[in-house]
């Protein structure tokens, strides 16, 4: 009997001993969380002033979108033997000195796409993956700061494809001008004063001009969030038949070591392009009666962020 008495008052006092020891654990921890809570924030406070110190600023994000697919007498289908495939990279990056009087802003942007639809029944059916997608942007900015706000700037930017039709069209804006900079990441480029050259073997429909350029420009890192918007617009003073914009937002999130998911859609206004692709079907066409649709694309896929 004595020995189940202390049996159970040694089991009690274990138990009292462990809640014990673990409360006082916990009542250790609890300062200790405190005071790593408080150097964090002040890591991050430090970081923030590191980050608005004068100096380069570097970065890059990209996505890669494809599949495959394969069929074998799938008589559901148009053409029950058949494969397909479609691979897409867009890259995003940016270079900016920035300091106390002058800026140099400088961005690049990428959106490569490929296709292909094999009908395995038709021996003379193209094979070769065709382009899709296919845009190509620099851009650089400089500014002389009149104050946090506004600096008299100089822009220069190109555009073409680089797959297909190099420089064919390729645009290439030079204007001056002002820029302002309401936030950080967002840059606003106002020049009244640009010419738009236009570069393409079309010179009957493509053709350069005086105009005023805008540019909107966000691009921020949001913890594991990159976000790119830009907005890119010409406005001829000699007819807005030769008036353009392209409008392209990026977004890439990242889940583990670098690797994400990233989605991007552009829009596009152009007239000249419409009607240059209007004429290979109806060589009557002209600026007054072609339709300028809304041009478009989008990626959806794997993301890296540098």
């Amino acid at each position: 009997m004595k020995k189940i008495v202390l049996l159970a008052l040694l089991i009690i006092s274990t138990v009292s001993i462990n809640a014990q020891t673990e409360e006082e654990l916990k009542a250790l921890q609890a300062p200790k969380k405190d005071s790593i809570a408080t150097l964090q924030s002040e890591i991050d406070a430090l970081q923030t002033k590191i980050d608005a110190l004068p100096g380069w600023e570097k970065g890059a994000f990209g996505t890669i979108g494809g599949n495959l697919s394969g069929f074998d007498n799938w008589y559901s289908k148009g053409t029950p033997n058949s494969s397909a495939g479609n691979l897409g990279i867009t890259v995003n990056g940016y270079a900016n000195l920035l300091q106390e009087k002058f800026f140099w802003r400088n961005s690049l942007g990428v959106n490569l796409s490929w296709v292909k639809i094999d009908n395995k029944d038709n021996p003379n059916d193209d094979k070769d993956f065709k382009s899709a997608t296919d845009v190509f942007s620099i851009t650089s900015l400089y500014g002389r700061k009149l104050n946090d706000k506004w600096a008299v700037s100089a822009l220069g930017e190109y555009r073409t494809s680089i797959i297909d039709n190099f420089n064919d069209p390729g645009y290439l804006d030079l204007g001056v001008g002002a820029t302002w900079t309401p936030i950080n990441n967002l840059i606003v480029v106002i020049h009244p004063l640009n010419y738009n050259f236009v570069f393409s073997d079309s010179n009957s429909i493509f053709e350069s001009s005086m105009g005023a350029k805008i540019v909107a420009d966000y691009t921020a890192k949001l913890g594991k969030v990159n976000l790119k918007s830009n907005l890119s617009a010409f406005q001829s003073y000699k007819s807005s038949d030769y008036s353009n914009w392209t409008w392209t937002n990026s977004l890439g999130y990242t889940l583990w070591k670098g690797i994400g998911v990233g989605f991007e859609v552009g829009l596009r206004k152009n007239k000249q392009e419409a009607l240059n692709y209007a004429l290979a079907g109806n060589p009557l066409e002209t600026f007054d009666t072609v339709d300028n649709d809304l041009q478009s694309y989008w990626l959806f896929g794997l993301n890296y962020g540098f």
